[in-house]
């Protein structure tokens, strides 16, 4: 899916307090996590962001459905940093949720940080 993202194009987010946000960019500072791998997650946030724009969710059920997609692609990429040496730790975990947190606050929604990313394997 992200492959098809990225030849496809750019994701465009139209809030703009999220536009201009620096998606995973505690992961994307530290020389632990393969750039390329940081990338994807940022897409994956990107793509979340577009999704909520999209399907506009109504109520917190409806906002955790895209959160928890996109925890499960971040649960796929996990896999992927593990057969390159990394792993989404503490700090990695802490940005992960953060910046979901960040997305579902800037969409007007008061979430529960460990509920929006609940089926997460990191």
């Amino acid at each position: 899916m992200l492959h098809q993202l990225q030849a496809g194009g750019t994701v465009s987010i139209e809030n703009p307090r999220l536009r201009a946000y620096g998606f995973l960019a505690e992961m994307q500072e530290d020389e632990y996590f393969p750039r390329d791998l940081v990338a994807k997650g940022q897409e994956i946030l990107k793509r979340l962001c577009e999704d909520i724009e999209q399907q506009k969710p109504g109520s917190l059920p409806e906002l955790y459905a895209l959160t928890h997609g996109a925890t499960e692609r971040f649960n796929d990429l996990a896999e992927e940093l593990e057969a390159r040496g990394s792993e989404i730790e503490t700090a990695a975990r802490e940005n992960i949720g953060n910046d979901v947190a960040t997305i579902a606050a800037a969409y007007g929604f008061e979430a529960d940080v460990e509920e929006l990313i609940a089926p997460r394997d990191w």
